[in-house]
């Protein structure tokens, strides 16, 4: 079994780890480190990010594979950053990382697309900058990785009215709720969890594989879900 919880106890969660126990920048970095372990990176990588944290993993993910010589530039949708978002973002740019606004075409060409425009506590009507941005990833040719969620879709329904459809999501700390229901299925094709080292607030819902006891607590693995969660907390390597 694995842990299961809404988007409220998930920052519940978040709140009290980087309060009592790891900074934010480090949770940051093992949350993209997550990320370049879960995927084949081969070729030219383009990094969508967002205005959030969530495009703070994607800086700190291009500085991660500029150090194991992977190729990528980042497009920007928005010119405002959180602070630890700044953070990796001066880190890039330090290291040589191309850093452009996101324009109609810029995605054409890349082997692999990341979505981290968008996190788990997303809901409402998309901006339109998104929106264009989320439809250009999905009207695109190339690997699509979404990080924590899929942009546009609600962390605890699975519901979209617009979502980025990924090959490979990578959510981050725990299994959020809605991205086991049905719904989600129809945007992403496997989705893993990254564990960093987050201290859960409080227990809610489990996820059962076959074989396994199942009550009203537990919900039943879906078949996009690798049950087998990436470890972050006890490698230090390609640390920034």
């Amino acid at each position: 079994m694995i842990d299961c919880i809404s988007v409220k106890n998930m920052r519940l969660s978040d709140a009290y780890t980087i309060a009592n126990l790891v900074p934010s920048l480090e949770l940051m970095y093992r949350a993209a480190y997550g990320v370049f372990k879960a995927a084949d990176w081969h070729g030219q990588t383009a990094i969508v990010v967002g205005s959030g944290n969530n495009g703070g993993d994607g800086f700190a993910l291009t500085c991660i594979l500029k150090g194991n010589n992977s190729d990528c530039t980042v497009f920007t949708v928005s010119q405002r950053l959180s602070a630890d978002s700044a953070y990796y973002a001066e880190k890039a740019a330090s290291a040589g990382i191309s850093i452009r606004p996101f324009e109609p075409g810029c995605l054409e060409d890349f082997d692999i697309v990341v979505d981290c425009l968008l996190g788990t506590g997303f809901q409402g009507a998309l901006r339109e900058d998104y929106r264009t941005a989320i439809e250009a990833i999905n009207a695109s040719s190339s690997y699509v990785v979404s990080v924590d969620i899929n942009s546009g879709m609600n962390g605890d329904t699975g519901n979209a009215e617009l979502a980025v459809h990924s090959n490979l999501t990578v959510t981050i700390g725990y299994v959020k709720r809605g991205l086991i229901f049905e719904n989600a299925g129809n945007y992403m094709k496997r989705l893993v969890c990254a564990d960093i080292g987050i201290v859960l607030a409080k227990q809610e819902w489990k996820i059962c594989s076959d074989g396994e006891t199942q009550g009203e607590d537990c919900f039943c693995c879906p078949a996009w879900l690798d049950m087998n969660p990436i470890q972050t907390v006890e490698s230090g390597e390609g640390r920034v």
